[in-house]
């Protein structure tokens, strides 16, 4: 047996930046594309975006319900509208610009990026959109009407 064989194996070298970063700045390329599409095609004007299924069915609004409306306005810089068309939709989009930073500073320095929402989590979502939802039905919660 020779001294060589004895050492313990070299690990890998991390890879480059750039393959760190591809994901996420392929992320944000699809998502800066779609703002972008909803930003030119006004969603206010009839024929250019489907009406929400179950709008059209039981005149009841969904927690997505005034999200391409909210999105357009957020797009223009006008952070009123976006969060009276949707509120919900403008704090999903807050919420991924802070997730997106921190995979974005992780990946820049190394470290292994997860994102794993436990059943707590998943649940405090899940009841948020769904007192959201009974709210914005309400008669008395019109101001959440898009």
């Amino acid at each position: 047996m020779n001294a060589d064989s004895r050492t313990a194996p070299r690990a890998a070298p991390p890879p480059a930046l750039w393959n760190r970063l591809a994901v996420p700045a392929g992320l944000l390329a699809a998502v800066a594309g779609a703002f972008a599409y909803v930003g030119t095609v006004d969603p206010n004007e009839p024929g250019h975006y489907p009406v929400c299924p179950l709008y059209r069915l039981t005149g009841l609004y969904c927690p997505g319900c005034g999200g391409l409306r909210s999105a357009h306005a957020f797009v223009h810089g006008d952070l009123v509208t976006a969060l009276h068309d949707n509120a919900a939709g403008v704090a999903a989009y807050l919420g991924f610009a802070v997730l997106w930073t921190v995979w974005v500073v992780r990946a820049a320095r190394g470290r292994v990026v997860r994102f794993e929402p436990g059943r707590a989590q998943m649940w405090a979502v899940g009841a948020l959109l769904l007192v959201f939802t009974v709210v914005r039905n309400l008669p008395s919660g019109g101001w959440l009407h898009p």
